[in-house]
């Protein structure tokens, strides 16, 4: 059982459930039209099926790319381009998947979208790729929607960007401590391991369970404060600390699901400071939240996915 180090604020979102985006922030935002289709390929489209000329006209996409530059957090530099609340929630999870930005997304960092202004009002706000750059490393994700007609991001390759287990628990601000192995223990005063990662939070921040399970343990524990160790699917386990305290009808033997509020950020136990200590077991062993390799929803069938990379091919050479 490890302590907790202080936490200090910096802003973070966490996709899933963000409600509105961060209005307060600035980012800086540019957009320009994408290269308009050839006269040919105009023409060719206008051919095809002279059979079907008592038929409406589609309109042909009209493909616009945003970019903006991220100075404080993802979701200010989302709203400078015009993408809703929701979307920019749908994007911060989908891009927290990749584990190469588990981290808090840093100024300087760089983002670009196309979106399809021939569209309805709606859909002209979800973005139909998003790519991120930091440093010389681009990160993207695309729109696909499925049979349903519900809008999922995907990698490039068609994972999904959904996850089954959600990376992180909360909207925090900073990690304020890491997943170590051997830390030096700031209340304690001695070298131990510490099993989780600080999320640093401002106290009352509802905490979420990261996937479905049932509550082993709900109550006090020496150093954790007030804590939740859920039963996930095997081979995992959750445990969430240092709580102000715990929603409401929820003991022993509850069931959770996955994104359901099961208590909220306090400073209770061995705590220097509001934040949630966060652990992730695999087989009993703790990991470190931000790296340990999750469960994943099934990636899209072969049917869907000759469709996909063409689409892919074509939106990536816009951003």
């Amino acid at each position: 059982m490890s302590s907790v180090c202080a936490a200090y604020l910096v802003s973070h979102e966490r996709a899933a459930r963000t409600d509105e985006p961060d209005v307060s922030l600035v980012s800086k935002d540019s957009s320009r039209p994408a290269a308009a289709a050839s006269p040919a390929a105009a023409s060719s489209a206008a051919d095809a099926a002279p059979g079907a000329s008592g038929a409406p006209a589609t309109k042909p996409p009209a493909f616009t790319v945003k970019k903006a530059s991220i100075e404080h957090s993802f979701a200010a530099a989302a709203q400078s381009m015009g993408v809703d609340a929701g979307t920019t929630a749908m994007l911060a999870r989908a891009l927290r998947s990749d584990p190469s930005l588990s981290r808090d997304l840093q100024p300087g960092d760089r983002v670009s979208a196309v979106f399809d202004e021939s569209s309805d009002s709606q859909a002209a706000r979800e973005p139909l790729a998003v790519r991120v750059v930091r440093g010389a490393t681009a990160h993207d994700v695309y729109l696909h929607k499925d049979l349903q007609g519900k809008p999922f991001y995907y990698s490039k390759d068609g994972a999904s960007t959904n996850p089954s287990f959600e990376r992180y628990p909360l909207d925090f601000t900073r990690v304020s401590s890491d997943f170590s192995l051997r830390r030096f223990d700031p209340v304690l005063h001695r070298w131990q391991s510490h099993d989780g990662v600080d999320l640093a939070a401002p106290i009352g921040t509802p905490v979420h369970a990261t996937a479905r399970g049932v509550v082993r343990f709900i109550g006090r524990q020496t150093g954790y404060g007030k804590v939740i160790v859920i039963q996930n699917p095997p081979p995992y386990s959750t445990t969430f600390a240092h709580l102000s305290r715990f929603a409401n009808g929820l003991r022993r033997g509850s069931r959770v699901s996955r994104d359901q509020v099961i208590g909220y950020v306090g400073e209770t136990g061995w705590a220097t400071g509001p934040h949630l200590h966060y652990e992730v077991h695999v087989h009993h062993a703790p990991h470190d939240p931000l790296t340990v390799e999750l469960p994943q929803k099934t990636p899209l069938q072969a049917a869907e996915m000759q469709q996909f990379k063409a689409r892919v091919a074509q939106l990536s050479a816009l951003l």
